[in-house]
């Protein structure tokens, strides 16, 4: 069987003109990256203001577990389904994170005969965006230092410093360090931390903002910390805000490319969803909605994390609509969900799948709040039995779901017709009447036991003192209209890891409140989870290779 890497390497790819020429843009309006990547400018937002908008779909899944359920695989074979039926689609993704590709996710372009292109490429540096944050995101810091090195006239409280550092890799020793050592000319010593890069709030700014002058507004009004007084310290008052926009002119342009069947994609972005907002770009959505007439999007995770943050902050703060949402799942999954060892998920246990099932339901359930369609859709497994698709079918249509089965790993867009034909059908005969889970009027606290017992079920919410008292500062400071971001582990509705299925009677916990005043959102951290992951005990950067005519081998 061929490896996903080794599909991707033998693509016929079209050169990006091509692609472009499909969704009337002509070359003077790209800026090429190569013959198979292209920058999208800002004229062509302009050019294409008064043209309708198409429809919006979004894609997400259960629970994320070791069985994988294959979201950004169906996102990309539903959206070549689509095409091979004579839709004008666009794909639109986030950019994948050298984090999770060098730890244990591996990459995120899909996978087998659904796949973006060129996958080596786009799992390794892309067009630099992720590297262009880190380095807006590192300058902060280091006028920030430099500011108290020169004699501290905005009197910046250093305990009280926000703004970490990051990279963009798995480090667990850049979580806690202390910088300044060395002597009055290496600066004041403090205690720092790095975060991972699309943990930056400067990458959920750049996601979030609408054009170039908004980024540099956005960024102006970041929160670095606080001075004596207690007043907020922003990135505006160290005047760092038009360098660090400079920075970033290139990266805030959306990135054309394709799929194995030459359908194109629009990737921009790339926060992570358990630690951030989890969506690609607002420009991105909005250029490939008035590029196609069907965008495929998704949202990082499982909808209890990403889907919620797509409708109660991207939606919101971008003014988008819905139209239908595909949630997706496996046999697999959810027999791992029912209690069932990942080595012996091929088996066939009903009464697994019976009880991995609430997982799934949940989710129906979570989703079905926004009142926008739902269709669940299997990721197919030859292991797969009728009787087990049989039973997922009933029990999602027993719920009011859409439903149907895909199989686009192995047979690209040929393999979710059956998927698409579906969609089409629901876009057609089901309109819906988006609405948000919470309103702005409510306090952050509100908010977050809003969602928590909404979306993860939980009976109670529990604030820890630190918490309690950044709860207060949000107040004092005006900010408690902004929608909250839920930072929570991605593989259980509560905060424990594991607590699969569907865990009821649970506490959420949140440790800490940070504010995000440039990108217009509350971040809530519950449990343990970490905003710098770690690598694993066999790092996926251990079997990636490259020989000496440049083919690179152990990509997944």
């Amino acid at each position: 069987m061929k490896t996903d890497i080794q599909i991707a390497q033998e693509a016929v790819m079209q050169p990006i003109t091509e692609v472009a020429k499909r969704l009337g843009i002509s070359s003077d309006c790209l800026e090429q990256y190569g013959k198979y990547k292209a920058k999208l400018p800002y004229k062509l937002m302009e050019d294409l203001k008064d043209k309708p908008n198409g429809k919006l779909v979004l894609v997400t899944a259960t629970n994320p577990t070791p069985a994988g359920e294959g979201k950004t695989t169906i996102t990309v074979g539903l959206g070549q389904a689509l095409c091979k039926m004579g839709k004008n689609a666009v794909i639109a993704l986030r950019e994948p994170s050298l984090g999770p590709c060098m730890g244990i996710k591996g990459g995120a372009a899909g996978g087998g005969y659904a796949q973006v292109v060129p996958m080596e490429d786009i799992n390794l540096h892309f067009t630099g965006d992720i590297h262009a944050i880190g380095a807006a995101n590192n300058l902060l810091a280091s006028m920030i230092d430099n500011h108290i090195h020169q004699g501290n006239s905005l009197k910046i409280d250093t305990r009280t410093i926000t703004w970490k550092r990051c990279v963009d890799l798995n480090d667990r020793a850049l979580r806690e360090i202390v910088i300044g050592l060395g002597g009055a000319l290496n600066g004041v010593p403090r205690q720092d931390g790095f975060m991972i890069t699309v943990a930056s709030e400067i990458m959920a700014i750049l996601c979030l903002a609408n054009d170039l002058m908004d980024l540099k507004q956005k960024l102006g009004n970041i929160i670095i910390g606080y001075n004596t007084a207690g007043e907020p310290v922003t990135a505006r008052d160290l005047h760092a805000e038009g360098a660090m926009t400079t920075l970033l002119k290139e990266a805030i342009k959306p990135n054309l490319v394709q799929t194995l069947e030459n359908t194109p994609v629009i990737m921009h972005g790339g926060p992570f969803a358990n630690i951030a907002h989890g969506c690609n770009s607002i420009m991105a959505t909005k250029l490939a909605l008035k590029l196609g007439d069907i965008v495929v999007t998704e949202a990082g995770f499982g909808a209890d994390l990403g889907a919620e943050k797509f409708l109660d902050i991207k939606c919101r703060k971008a003014g988008l609509v819905p139209d239908a949402i595909v949630l997706v799942t496996t046999i697999r999954a959810l027999k791992y969900n029912g209690g069932v060892a990942k080595e012996d998920l091929k088996e066939v246990c009903m009464d697994a799948l019976r009880a991995g099932f609430s997982n799934l339901e949940k989710h129906i359930e979570n989703l079905q709040k926004y009142q926008v369609p739902v269709v669940v859709t299997l990721n197919a497994f030859v292991t797969d039995t009728e009787e087990e698709i049989s039973f997922v079918q009933s029990a999602c249509e027993a719920k009011g779901c859409d439903f149907a089965t895909a199989n686009v790993w192995e047979k690209g867009g040929e393999g979710g017709l059956l998927l698409a034909q579906k969609l089409i059908e629901v876009l057609e005969t089901k309109p819906g009447s988006f609405k948000y889970l919470y309103e702005d009027n409510l306090s952050i606290e509100e908010k977050i036991t809003c969602i928590a017992k909404e979306i993860y079920g939980a009976k109670q919410v529990a604030f820890e003192p630190a918490a309690k008292k950044a709860l207060e500062k949000v107040k004092a400071l005006g900010l408690s209209h902004l929608p909250v971001c839920m930072a929570k582990n991605q593989y259980s509705l509560s905060d424990d890891p594991r607590a699969l299925g569907r865990p009821q009677g649970f506490t959420t916990t949140v440790r800490e409140i940070r504010i995000s005043a440039g990108a217009g959102f509350i971040v809530a951290l519950t449990g343990s989870v970490m905003t710098m992951p770690g690598l694993p005990k066999k790092p996926a950067a251990e079997v990636i290779d490259i020989d000496d005519k440049g083919i690179v081998t152990g990509l997944f």
